[in-house]
C-alpha cells in the first residue's frame, strides 16, 4: 500500500497523542495468562481520545480486549459517537490488529473514513482504512426494515 501514514484529516501531533494514549494503557493491562499487554486509544468525531487496556480472565471468553474497554469508556462518558481513528499498541514482536469481535464492535461506531493504526511499543506504526480491515461488514443499516 503506497499511501501516507497520516490520514489527511488527522494531524501528526494528534496521531502522536493517540499513540501516547495507547502506550500509557500498557502499564494498566491485566494480562497474567497471555503476558500480552495491549493498549488502545480511540479518537472520536469530536476529537476526544478514549483509552483502554486488555483485561484477561481465567475463563478466557470472559476477558475484554483493549478496544472494547476504550469503547466502553467512550459510551459511558459521551454516549455513542463516530470514531475517526483507533490506535492499538502492544509489547509483542509484531503489531496487533483488532480481533474479529473488536472489528465488529468498532464497526458500530466507525466513521466512513476511520483509520486503524497499530504498532509494537518500539516499532513504527502501520495503518489501514477500517473499511479495508472489515470489508463487507454487517451493521445497523443491514437491519433497517426488519421486524416490521
Amino acid at each position: 500500500m503506497n499511501c501516507p501514514l497520516i490520514a489527511a484529516e488527522i494531524s501528526e501531533a494528534t496521531l502522536a497523542q493517540l499513540r501516547k494514549a495507547a502506550e500509557a494503557m500498557l502499564k494498566h493491562a491485566y494480562a497474567p495468562y497471555s503476558h500480552f499487554p495491549v493498549g488502545a486509544a480511540l479518537l472520536t468525531g469530536s476529537w476526544r481520545i478514549f483509552q483502554g487496556c486488555n483485561i484477561e480472565n481465567a475463563a478466557y471468553p470472559s476477558g475484554l480486549c483493549a478496544e472494547a474497554v476504550a469503547l466502553g469508556q467512550m459510551i459511558a462518558t459521551l454516549g455513542p459517537m463516530p470514531i475517526r481513528a483507533a490506535y492499538i499498541v502492544c509489547k509483542g514482536h509484531s503489531p496487533a490488529w483488532p480481533c474479529g469481535s473488536c472489528r465488529q464492535r468498532l464497526n458500530e461506531f466507525a466513521s466512513p473514513t476511520m483509520w486503524v493504526y497499530t504498532a509494537t511499543l518500539a516499532g513504527s506504526p502501520q495503518r489501514m482504512a477500517f473499511s479495508d480491515l472489515l470489508p463487507n461488514s454487517f451493521g445497523a443499516a443491514d437491519l433497517q426494515g426488519c421486524g416490521q
